[in-house]
């Protein structure tokens, strides 16, 4: 029950260059100082009342197209850019130096030059695959299949379901195997029922993706497209039993603790003991699992199709998982389904940025402690425990004046805001990697050898104790998260930098930034569903049912409000699945605006720099971090799937609420920044 809520959702990579097979030529531009807000930005051809993300980054949006290599252009991806040039240092000083094999150093330059190297990839060809297509190709009977599955997923591939070990959600002190719904390749199981002519478009063009596959690995055009029908045939009935996007959004819904021996009765073709035998699945008594009705469909379509339309089915499983990361024929393939097709994206990035991609994949953590021995320094770590610190306050302060909520649930909530946890940085201690081999020509291996090692050290967690101090992130990822099992919320060292952070910057604009971050990821823990877990990280009620149903009114309002937001063509945005975000945004920016002003007590207020008062650039400080361009296909992608809202919203969504905007701005009633009394939305 992996809920953990992210600022962003997609992960940003960081880059790093600088060894390989062929040299490709960087160039190194020099960086000026970062101002706390760039008036460049500004459309003055806008009104701030009436479209504040076009007044406050219009003219960046004009000036900032989305590359071809890319889906959207933002703040974020710029960031990137910055760190590529710290990273680009890293992999230099690792390259060039002869480092002691299974030190971080050897890891990271090696992994990287195994990646980065095409002309031994393509040599290679599918050979590095082999061996698992040879396993699926002994498949006799259902459980050699599901046993060879599990061979799969210690690899790196997976399918028929999902599997890992994670907090157990109503006892977060000790770890539990969670088993759910999968088996299919499209990002939603939606997709596999389109509604319009992009949406058949979209199922069409993957189905030409399966066989393509298929005829790479050498099959005849006629059997490559007989395969893919009947792998779509499969993944669609997969994907029929599967909940939705929404549905599995309930915590309470998606928790049912089972034995071994009750989900042998849901799913009888095969043996699940043999089965978490061969998974190197030991000691698990009980298990949480996320459906259990897809368990007993999943028992039917086994039986459905015969056993060698399931070897054809594996097959493009594994084909698919490992394509990125096989020949220049596959890896293609595969950008142009998932990239092209699905994101509108153009080109492919350049050897070297793919390559550090996946070095940020799979030795992601031995490169965050090179970056941060590097690059972090420790004194930005105290100004911003003083913003968690002021937030915090606010919230407290905020939870007793509510006039919504009962005295005995206010209790718990501030019982839970003082049990939560700050990771900052880094993690206080490494994880010993030493035991993966990592050479310098053998990109497929070693990305196997550190999926394995992932899978074996999650595998061992099962009925141990939480650790406490383990991060859900690497250093260098431009992002941060609420974990509500753990009641945490962790920022990395990366995102402490402009526009987020920027310690050259006054406070208003970075309590914009980083504050509205602060801000974001605390109240997570107030959500809709990060309000089903108490103080100690467990899934368990501790509201009454009048102020529960309170919030459920108020949280109402605000998924009517984003309902109605258009994002193009017939797409508007879904207010059900963005409404954790829609909320953590709309409270985390009112929680860092009055942490802000709390700052300023017993002081004088600041005075306005380049004519904007201190409200006024708060306000901005938030919109720049939403600056983003992005194309059609990808707008569509995320609308679909991605439970935050676009950027424009993040910004517009949240300010049309406040007040405490209106005033900075001189807004009137009748301006469209200005959400009618009806309408506005405050919860916390």
């Amino acid at each position: 029950m992996k809920i953990k809520t992210t600022l962003l959702g997609l992960t940003a990579i960081t880059f790093m260059i600088g060894c390989g097979d062929k040299k490709e030529k960087i160039e190194e531009t020099k960086t000026d100082i970062i101002p706390a807000f760039d008036l460049a930005n500004i459309d003055s051809t806008a009104l701030p009342c009436e479209d504040f993300y076009q007044y406050a980054i219009g003219n960046w949006q004009k000036n900032n197209p989305v590359p071809a290599t890319e889906g959207r252009w933002g703040s974020f991806n710029i960031l990137n850019e910055a760190n590529e040039l710290k990273l680009k240092s890293i992999i230099e000083e690792t390259s060039a130096s002869k480092a002691e094999k299974n030190t971080p150093k050897q890891q990271v330059g090696d992994f990287y030059t195994a990646a980065f190297d095409s002309t031994n990839a393509d040599k290679l060809g599918i050979s590095p695959l082999k061996p698992l297509l040879e396993q699926i190709n002994n498949v006799s009977d259902v459980q050699s299949l599901v046993e060879t599955m599990a061979v799969l997923k210690v690899k790196g591939s997976g399918s028929l379901f999902s599997y890992y070990v994670y907090v157990d959600a109503r006892n977060s002190n000790e770890n539990i195997f969670y088993l759910g719904q999968g088996g299919y390749a499209l990002p939603d199981r939606d997709y596999y029922f389109p509604t319009d002519d992009r949406g058949k478009n979209i199922l069409a063009e993957y189905e030409k993706h399966i066989a393509a596959l298929f005829k790479l690995a050498g099959e005849t055009d006629e059997v490559a497209n007989a395969n893919a029908k009947n792998t779509l045939a499969i993944e669609t009935q997969l994907a029929k039993a599967s909940l939705t996007k929404l549905e599995r959004r309930d915590p309470v819904a998606t928790y049912n603790k089972m034995s071994v021996e009750e989900i042998q009765k849901l799913c009888t073709l095969f043996d699940w003991n043999k089965f978490l035998q061969v998974a190197n699945v030991t000691g698990v008594k009980e298990m949480v699992v996320d459906q259990p009705k897809y368990f007993s469909t999943l028992n039917k379509t086994l039986k459905q199709y015969p056993i060698d339309q399931w070897k054809v089915y594996l097959k493009f499983q594994a084909l698919n998982d490992f394509a990125p990361y096989l020949s220049s024929d596959f890896e293609q393939q595969h950008f142009a389904f998932y990239s092209t097709t699905l994101r509108g994206v153009k080109e492919m990035k350049p050897r070297w940025k793919r390559a550090l991609e996946n070095s940020n994949k799979f030795v992601g953590e031995q490169i965050g402690k090179l970056f941060v021995e590097k690059y972090f320094p420790e004194e930005q770590k105290k100004r911003v425990l003083g913003y968690i610190h002021n937030i915090g306050e606010v919230f407290k302060e905020r939870v007793v004046k509510l006039d919504w909520m009962s005295d005995s649930t206010k209790t718990k909530a501030l019982d839970k805001l003082s049990k939560f946890t700050y990771k900052i940085g880094y993690p206080d201690k490494w994880k010993d990697f030493s035991s993966i081999e990592i050479v310098k020509d053998n990109f497929v291996q070693n990305m196997m050898n550190a999926r394995a090692f992932e899978y074996a050290e999650m595998m061992a967690k099962i009925g141990s104790p939480v650790d406490k101090t383990e991060w859900g992130m690497t250093p260098q990822t431009i992002n941060a998260y609420y974990n509500p099992t753990m009641n945490e919320i962790v920022f990395p060292a990366a995102i402490l930098q402009p526009p987020f952070f920027n310690p050259d910057a006054d406070d208003a604009v970075n309590y914009g930034g980083i504050g509205g971050v602060i801000g974001h990821e605390f109240s997570h823990g107030f959500d809709d569903q990060g309000s089903q877990f108490d103080g100690d990280g467990n899934l368990k009620n501790w509201w009454s049912d009048e102020d529960l149903s309170n919030f459920k009114h108020l949280t109402g309002k605000l998924v009517d409000q984003f309902n109605g937001f258009h994002v193009i063509d017939q797409t508007y945005v879904n207010g059900e699945l963005t409404l954790g975000e829609n909320i953590a945004d709309l409270a985390g920016i009112t929680l860092s605006y009055y942490a802000l002003l709390k700052s300023y007590e017993g002081k004088e207020a600041p005075k306005p720099i380049d004519g904007f008062t201190y409200q006024q650039r708060f306000f901005l400080g938030w919109a720049q971090v939403w600056a983003s361009n992005i194309k059609d296909e990808e707008a569509v992608r995320l609308a679909n799937v991605d439970p935050h809202s676009p950027t424009k919203y993040r910004v517009l969504g949240p300010l049309t609420n406040l007040v405490e905007f209106d005033e900075a701005f001189g807004c009137k009633s009748g301006n469209k920044m200005v959400a009618a009394d009806s309408l506005r939305v405050k919860i916390w």
